[in-house]
């Protein structure tokens, strides 16, 4: 499963990476469970702001529209910086088919450029709609959104990657990697987030709530 090849991937990172930087990412983690972070977002039961957001070709997707005709999976990344993501995308694009046999459209969104967006669909070769939330906008709807410390906007510094410039913002703020599964009506049926960024929903689990409805 998904999960467990993240765990590893986390492992083997964390062997190579130098102690100060992975004591930053736990202490990150650690300080969003301590305000229990994950559990301020939208839950099973609540109903899904209405958005429009455009991909990375600048074209427009209503989801409103989508809900017309489609339940909706919707899976909030971090960017394609991220390791985690890319191998969370994959796996999405993987289980693609049966999702749509259910007649559920998969969408991701995340904070990226759309240049950066495009690089992240062309990369992981994906056939499903990525879309760019300038600013996190509607990640803020959800109740998703945390600024990064200045402690680990430094250590993202020390590896290159400025994340203001990347996501041409003003200040660093990230969605939780979180996941939903929406029925026709809005209504959120399974949901998943956690604190801790390397933790995402299986595919599995996310085909079993589709089932479900």
């Amino acid at each position: 499963m998904l999960q467990e090849k993240l765990q590893a991937f986390k492992k083997q990172v964390y062997q190579d990476m130098p102690q100060a930087d992975t004591r930053n990412f736990d202490k990150q983690v650690q300080e969003l469970r301590d305000m229990n972070f994950a559990k301020q977002g939208l839950q099973v039961g609540d109903t899904i702001p209405k958005f429009k957001l455009s991909n990375a070709k600048g074209k427009e997707v209503d989801i409103k529209e989508i809900l017309k005709s489609n339940m909706l999976v919707i899976s909030f990344y971090r960017g394609g910086w991220c390791p985690y993501c890319n191998l969370e995308l994959r796996a999405l694009q993987q289980f693609l088919p049966e999702f749509e046999k259910l007649e559920a459209k998969l969408i991701a969104i995340s904070p990226e450029k759309p240049d950066n967006s495009m690089s992240t669909v062309e990369k992981n070769e994906l056939k499903f709609e990525v879309l760019t939330d300038t600013d996190n906008n509607i990640a803020r709807e959800f109740g998703i959104v945390f600024e990064f410390p200045e402690y680990l906007e430094d250590t993202y510094k020390g590896f290159g990657l400025d994340l203001k410039e990347h996501n041409n913002s003003r200040k660093v703020e990230l969605p939780l990697p979180a996941t939903y599964v929406v029925d026709k009506t809005g209504m959120i049926r399974y949901a998943f987030a956690d604190e801790d960024y390397t933790m995402r929903a299986n595919p599995e689990d996310i085909l079993e709530a589709l089932k479900n409805i």
